[in-house]
């Protein structure tokens, strides 16, 4: 035998043995989906450059490759010129951006995810029957905005803790209705629901959870991992609401560690090489990609077995906007 190939071969078996557990589902939901592909139909059908107010999903890979393809992304109505069409985010936007697209004779698609106008739309139902409006999300995220921004100021109060729940003093207690953001942690959900429900026992819940199919899933899988994992890494931008919850999920369901990590580029490989059993899963907005990219960078280093873990399969498919569907 050479001295390289015993070199290559004494490297080989000293090479750590990793077990990788894959959640699933994981990474792109419908939503999603639905929003990359209007950008990218709606640069087919009417050419670059398109516009696109906000991020259309927290996620900068799809950001970046989008760009390629000519889209420009800018946070206001007002950076958008008359005669180019603009697509709004799937996170949903204040019903005063259409109206003023509108005004301007502009031609403009909502790609707001269809459980996201869910909530709008319940929202507007309470308002109309005279209850004020608690709404259970971040400040400043833009789903909470553009849900906030479907009432007139004052309708709709944010909840973002417990306490905040415990503390709001309402003008009428017997008339409040309950809506959520869609990319939230159900377990801290149903906290600050039981908190309000106790103390306003009439108040009007949603008729199915607000808390969207897609990110459900996600924590369920995540959680059927945690415990058996060293260090759980999660694919997603640090923008991305639904993917901090899983970060967070799998550290409270028994991880020893939980990371939120943008692609292989940004995992610390330290970290890694302590762990024996390593999860791993992506947030909504995380293409696979992404994952597949880990995947390599860990076979790369390790000798890796890999299970994927499925808490069930997703079939949930959105229709795209009619203006897109026309020849």
């Amino acid at each position: 035998m050479s001295a390289t190939i015993a070199a290559q071969s004494d490297n080989k078996t000293m090479r750590k043995q990793k077990n990788v557990l894959l959640a699933a589902p994981r990474g792109f939901c419908a939503g999603v989906d639905r929003a990359i592909q209007i950008v990218e139909r709606s640069i087919e059908k009417f050419g670059a450059p398109v516009y696109v107010r906000h991020e259309i999903v927290h996620n900068r890979h799809v950001v970046e490759r989008l760009k390629g393809l000519g889209a420009i992304f800018v946070e206001e109505l007002s950076e958008c010129p008359d005669d180019r069409p603009v697509v709004f985010s799937a996170h949903g936007v204040p019903k005063a951006v259409p109206k003023a697209a509108q005004a301007r004779e502009m031609t403009y698609l909502d790609a707001t995810c269809p459980l996201v106008s869910k909530v709008h739309v319940e929202a507007e139902r309470h308002a109309n029957e005279g209850l004020h409006i608690l709404l259970i999300g971040h400040e400043g995220h833009p789903e909470v905005v553009g849900t906030m921004g479907q009432l007139p100021s004052g309708q709709m109060t944010l909840i973002e803790t417990i306490e905040d729940a415990n503390g709001f003093q309402p003008a009428d207690p017997d008339k409040l209705a309950l809506v959520t953001q869609t990319t939230l942690s159900v377990d801290d959900t149903k906290d600050i629901i039981a908190a309000l429900q106790v103390r306003f026992p009439n108040i009007a819940l949603p008729y199915k959870e607000d808390i969207c199919y897609a990110t459900t899933n996600r924590q369920l899988a995540v959680k059927a991992i945690a415990e058996r994992c060293d260090l759980l890494l999660v694919l997603g931008s640090i923008t991305s609401s639904n993917s901090k919850r899983l970060v967070e999920v799998g550290a409270k369901a028994g991880a020893d560690k939980a990371a939120l990590v943008s692609s292989a580029e940004s995992i610390d490989w330290a970290e890694v090489d302590a762990a024996k059993t390593i999860g791993l899963s992506a947030g909504a907005s995380a293409p696979e990609y992404l994952t597949d990219g880990v995947l390599a960078a860990l076979r790369s280093r390790y000798d890796i077995s890999c299970q994927e873990v499925e808490v069930t399969k997703e079939k949930v498919i959105f229709r795209l906007p009619r203006l897109l569907m026309e020849k």
